[in-house]
């Protein structure tokens, strides 16, 4: 069902770059905003994820000329910069959203490490993402981490001085299984966890046809921040350790609605299993910036008849647990 180009899986790929980075996509399974304001979040590393491929090329008048293919293989993005101020060798006002976005994460990498990219060769870039770019698993946060590895800097600085965010998805990136993440005022930490639920082939991942703004959900939150209290914190922090911990589907579920219901009270929203799918006999749980990209569906029946009900809502995309999530009985594309 994912759907990825073949022909990366080989180490043959790899080998036909200079250099090459990989980044795992993400899941955040709790905590949602509350990870902004120091709560304890259950995140996933993905499957699919991207990769970052360099080749080099010597050359009396240097330039960098990036690709970005999909996981059809087409490509979505081709532009070339220089090096000096990586400015656009095409006219500025023509630099599209993404090339300035790419533009002002190469700018703050030379910021963190003013050697880079400073040499007498033209750089290649190809970047392949192996997950529709609607999906939201990760498209920004795997872009920063192999940018940092390549750039030999810290990724979680150069994802605070450009996106913001709590940055568990940087944490996903080069994890390689399950983690509970914490970002305090000391800085990110987080663990591997030893999270595969007994009841995984009961939760799935449903597609809501529509990706949403990480920096629109940041917004949200900057402007709601004074009202999450220290108690909510505190109860978002418990779910998700109870989370990680219970064999029960039951209990599963009930923390399910427990976080659900938290979220919906602290920021006005509308539950998304109210207000899509009232009449849906399992659980539905939202994910990261609610009301776009991925929600999580439990489901005491089995996957065919799961996925024709949110089918005939409108909604095919369905993922088993064990499809999508790394180290639930699935290796990752590429192993580290």
């Amino acid at each position: 069902m994912l759907e990825t180009i073949n022909y990366q899986k080989s180490d043959t790929f790899k080998n036909s770059y200079d250099e090459f980075f990989y980044g795992h996509g993400k899941i955040l399974l709790t905590g949602e905003y509350f990870l902004l304001s120091g709560a304890e979040g259950l995140a996933l590393p993905v499957t699919v994820g991207q990769s970052l491929g360099v080749k080099y090329r010597y050359s009396y008048d240097p330039v960098l000329h990036w690709r970005s293919f999909d996981c059809h293989g087409n490509v979505w993005f081709d532009e070339k910069y220089e090096f000096w101020h990586f400015d656009s060798l095409k006219q500025e006002e023509d630099l599209s959203r993404e090339g300035k976005v790419l533009q002002q994460i190469l700018r703050e990498a030379r910021k963190q490490n003013k050697h880079f990219l400073r040499d007498d060769r033209d750089v290649f870039v190809d970047t392949v993402i192996r997950f529709p770019l609607d999906w939201g698993l990760g498209s920004s946060s795997t872009l920063i981490y192999n940018i940092a590895q390549w750039a030999y800097i810290g990724p979680f600085e150069l994802l605070f001085n450009t996106f913001g965010g709590s940055g568990y998805d940087i944490a996903c990136a080069q994890s390689d299984g399950p983690i509970l993440y914490k970002n305090s005022k000391d800085g990110p930490s987080w663990s591997l966890i030893d999270f595969d639920p007994t009841f995984k082939d009961n939760i799935f991942f449903l597609h809501l046809n529509s990706k949403q703004s990480t920096a629109q959900a940041i917004e949200l939150y900057n402007g709601k921040k004074d009202i999450i209290s220290a108690e909510k914190v505190a109860t978002i922090t418990k779910i998700s350790q109870e989370m990680m911990r219970t064999n029960m589907l039951e209990e599963f579920d009930s923390l399910i609605n427990v976080h659900e219901s938290i979220v919906a009270e602290t920021f006005g929203f509308q539950k998304i299993k109210e207000r899509l799918f009232p009449d849906f006999w399992g659980e539905i749980k939202s994910l990261g910036a609610w009301g776009g990209d991925f929600v999580m569906v439990t489901s005491r029946r089995d996957y065919a008849l799961t996925k024709e009900y949110f089918v005939s809502k409108g909604y095919p995309t369905l993922l088993p647990y064990s499809e999508l999530v790394l180290n639930s009985g699935r290796e990752s594309v590429f192993k580290h």
